[in-house]
């Protein structure tokens, strides 16, 4: 019996393995960027001003860490968004149990 006949379609497959791939690498990156801004610079704000001086090299790493946790986190909200839109399709599209097992109608 095939995949195909019990609603397995290999072609939604692959976007979904990617997106997952995507998310998790997203997540990660995050996680990442975020574990080095609480190591390297724990106290600094990624602002040029502020009241006490700060050197400019812990600044400048805050700011781009800041920026990648920002990036990762957005592209993890796109493929969490990519994700439930497609298992919405295709549970929509999912034929119902009615639909599926047809009823005789007998004469009276």
């Amino acid at each position: 019996m095939s995949l195909i006949a019990h609603g397995h379609n290999p072609r939604e497959e692959r976007p979904m393995r990617a997106a997952w791939k995507i998310l998790c690498l997203s997540a990660v990156v995050l996680a990442a960027a975020l574990g080095l801004a609480h190591l390297l610079v724990p106290d600094i704000e990624p602002i040029a001003f502020a009241e006490e001086p700060q050197p400019l090299w812990a600044v400048m790493t805050a700011f781009m860490l800041c920026a990648i946790e920002l990036i990762a986190a957005a592209v993890a909200v796109f493929s969490m968004a990519f994700l439930v839109g497609s298992l919405m399709r295709h549970e929509l599209r999912r034929p119902s149990p009615s639909a599926q097992s047809p009823q005789v109608s007998q004469p009276e």
